[in-house]
């Protein structure tokens, strides 16, 4: 009896939240397509209004181009820091001397 109650909760929930008007109109416009997609899943996919799957390939492929690029830049952050914290513990002024010069203790040409 529980199980059948739980069920029917479920189904309540679905028909509630808009879920089983959305599953039937996508599979409704599936129905009345004259040509039949090659791929149901995606076309019901678009129809409920998520990326296709080469949209969804192109997302996680630039995810994770992003995540390398975060990784990279959060490496150079924290040596970053690490360099600049040194660079107080050793005294060394932090700031150009004048505009054009390079910052201390970062220039290429050693003094």
């Amino acid at each position: 009896m529980e199980r059948e109650a739980k069920k029917e909760a479920f189904r309540k929930y679905l028909e509630s939240s808009g879920v089983l008007d959305a599953l039937t109109k996508a599979l409704v416009a599936l129905y009345e397509e004259n040509n039949r997609p090659s791929s149901a899943t995606e076309f019901i996919q678009q129809k409920l209004g998520g990326p296709s799957i080469a949209e969804y390939e192109k997302l996680r492929a630039e995810k994770s181009d992003l995540q390398i690029k975060y990784e990279q830049l959060l490496h150079a952050h924290r040596s970053t820091r690490e360099e600049l914290e040194e660079l107080k513990r050793r005294g060394e002024p932090l700031l150009p001397a004048t505009e054009g010069d390079a910052w201390r203790g970062h220039s290429s040409q050693e003094p």
